[in-house]
């Protein structure tokens, strides 16, 4: 490389003799270094730095983003060294004592008053007296910005634009002239300031030049205390910006997700549950193709195989808890409740709504099984086992009538046919912990609404415990499964409506968007989701969705061209188009790419029920606020 004229070069050479001695750090020093006036040339590449002399009156969080988004490569560099409180006091003091003395000085001589000293002295005051009272502190504040080019005459282009980008934001960039080594070090990751131009700033001017604040989305309430912070979406497609949002302090915190096969939904969905457990959200997910087990077992989460031969789940439970003392609690309308959600439970096993004769019947049939097991409505009588769903068809056919028979014979594939095994015996799992799988995989396919159904009961049990308080997320992967029964769709709904009472947020994710938007309970859902995410979709499909979220002509096309991963994160108020964005570790842990997921089959083949986690503790042993009026102590009652 030849070095310009008047220029200092140092050669490949001279670089790793002098590095030597610091052992493997000569593997970061570049192969060449040509330094000249105002630029350098480091290992064939042309860096320019500047220094930011001149900063705007006010700014706003995120201010300095537009220098992050800007489509080359600039390094943006901050050094930041608080100000000691006594000596912070007495500049401000010199300060306002200059200011005063020129305006004083103006005055006396009748000249007009400078509009610029006239500012200058209202935030010299301001700032005084919010440092006095404690408000805030003063900090020195460096910033500098290093342009990379490939060429000297392409850096030139490069330099005129981000000097043009920085006066636009009120910024003076001047040059480092004769100083560019000292610059380009001063933007490495060393914590070297070697220009030293300085500026002081009090916090809240210091918190707004956090360079990676996002302004595309309304930032989190640090205030509230349903969360402490939000979840990191990706990056925005079109500002390079982080995409951080917080759905519990939204008006709601249900979600839903519509994408097509492929988009790269189930891979947000997890992304999403993974990080809310690190920041202590409990999260139970409905997994109809397994594809969450792997992350389950890696977080040391609980584990439910709907479908093997030794999961049951019995829908006559009655939500009995035991409190820390030994004794047991219940609803005072517990019995009620569980009858009016066996009316749901036999018209999705049953596939069809039910008339209103077949309800009449099916009720008084629900309320004289329970009574043939010694359940009334007398609290006492609760603790006693529940019976099945075989008692139930059993009681139907004992009465003669004709309708209760022939509710009782459709009943039979899943009293004493193939689809047995999942009512044959009482409850055998209480699933609880900070992540809860339910794998429906090997569940039958007539069987998957119902068992999603069970599902959603037992984790709604758990979420409206009002002992336990804390955020959770419920999340019904392929919700088409359930969505595409009207009986499982009321109680989607249902749970939608009621579950920011609870703390917590209902997730909704699904490929088929005419399921969801076909019907008036699906758009309901909808509508009472704060967050929505709409990834890649079918040209033949997009019509629908554009005239449900009133898309633009713009938000349509990307939707149409998004590559995997790419999104549309709306808000209610605000839309920003996204990446989502998961680090080698997460990857590993929520891919489902069949290339890369291939490398763990052979593991996970080997694996047998004995990694399956399989509680086998009775429904009853679920605990429920002991102290709550809504709630009867069953022992003190017997």
């Amino acid at each position: 490389m030849t070095g310009t004229s008047g220029s200092r070069r140092r050669g490949k050479s001279s670089l790793a003799s002098s590095a030597a001695p610091m052992g493997r750090a000569s593997a970061f020093t570049p192969d060449s270094l040509s330094v000249a006036a105002r630029h350098l040339e480091v290992g064939g590449e042309f860096v320019a730095t500047f220094a930011i002399t001149g900063y705007p009156r006010e700014v706003h969080p995120g201010w300095l983003q537009p220098l992050l988004s800007y489509p080359g490569r600039v390094d943006v560099s901050l050094h930041v060294e608080p100000i000691d409180p006594v000596t912070a006091a007495n500049r401000l003091k010199r300060q306002l004592s200059k200011l005063e003395s020129g305006r004083r000085h103006t005055h006396e001589k009748g000249r007009l008053l400078d509009p610029m000293v006239e500012a200058a002295t209202e935030d010299a005051y301001d700032l005084s007296a919010r440092v006095a009272r404690g408000e805030g502190k003063l900090y020195r504040l460096g910033l500098y910005l290093t342009v990379h080019a490939a060429s000297e005459e392409a850096l030139a282009d490069e330099v005129a634009a981000v000097r043009s980008l920085a006066a636009s934001l009120l910024l003076g960039a001047q040059p480092t002239t004769y100083r560019s080594l000292q610059g380009w070090v001063s933007t490495l990751p060393l914590a070297l300031d070697l220009i030293g131009m300085r500026r002081t700033f009090d916090t809240s001017a210091l918190a707004a030049a956090f360079p990676f604040t996002s302004p595309d989305l309304p930032p989190a309430d640090p205030t509230s205390v349903a969360a402490p912070s939000g979840v990191l979406y990706g990056f925005n497609v079109g500002s390079q910006g982080l995409v951080h949002w917080d759905r519990f302090a939204a008006d709601n915190y249900n979600s839903v997700i519509l994408g097509r096969s492929g988009a790269g939904k189930s891979y947000l969905v997890k992304l999403e549950a993974l990080r809310s457990l690190y920041r202590g959200v409990e999260v139970a997910i409905i997994d109809p193709e397994d594809e969450y087990r792997r992350l389950c077992d890696a977080v040391g989460g609980t584990y439910v195989h709907l479908g093997a031969e030794d999961v049951r789940v019995n829908p006559f439970d009655l939500p009995i808890a035991t409190r820390p003392d030994g004794r047991r609690t219940a609803p005072r309308d517990a019995l009620t409740r569980r009858a009016l959600f066996l009316h749901t439970v036999i018209g999705v096993l049953l596939g069809a709504e039910l008339s209103a004769p077949q309800r009449a019947v099916l009720d008084r049939a629900i309320m004289a099984t329970y009574q043939r097991a010694g359940i009334t409505s007398d609290p006492r009588s609760w603790s006693r086992p529940a019976p099945l769903l075989a008692d139930l068809a059993a009681t139907l056919a004992d009465t003669g009538d004709g309708i209760a028979v022939d509710l009782g014979a459709r009943l039979h594939p899943y009293v004493e046919g193939a689809f047995s095994a999942l009512f044959a015996g009482p409850t055998t799992t209480r699933p609880e912990g900070h992540l809860t799988v339910f794998s429906l995989r090997d569940l039958a396919d007539e069987l998957k609404p119902i068992g999603t159904l069970l599902i959603l009961d037992t984790v709604w049990r758990r979420v409206s415990n009002p002992t336990i308080r804390r955020p959770r997320l419920v999340t019904v992967d392929e919700a088409w499964l359930l969505m595409q029964d009207p009986a499982g769709a009321r109680f989607l709904h249902r749970m939608a409506k009621a579950s920011r009472k609870q703390w917590a947020g209902l997730t909704i994710a699904t490929q088929d968007v005419g399921d969801v938007l076909g019907t008036d309970l699906g758009k309901a859902i909808v509508a009472n989701a704060a967050t929505q995410i709409l990834l890649r979709r079918a040209p033949q499909a997009i019509d629908e969705v554009v005239a449900t979220f009133n898309l633009s002509v713009g938000e349509k096309q990307f939707l149409i061209s998004a590559d995997k991963g790419q999104g549309l994160l709306s808000t209610g108020t605000q839309r920003v188009a996204f990446q989502s964005l998961a680090s080698p570790q997460e990857n590993a842990l929520i891919t489902t790419d069949p290339a890369e997921f291939a490398k763990y089959l052979e593991q996970e083949s080997t694996a047998d029920d004995g990694g399956f986690v399989d509680l086998g503790v009775d429904d009853a042993d679920r605990r429920i606020d002991p102290d709550s009026d809504d709630h009867v102590d069953l022992d003190s009652a017997a």
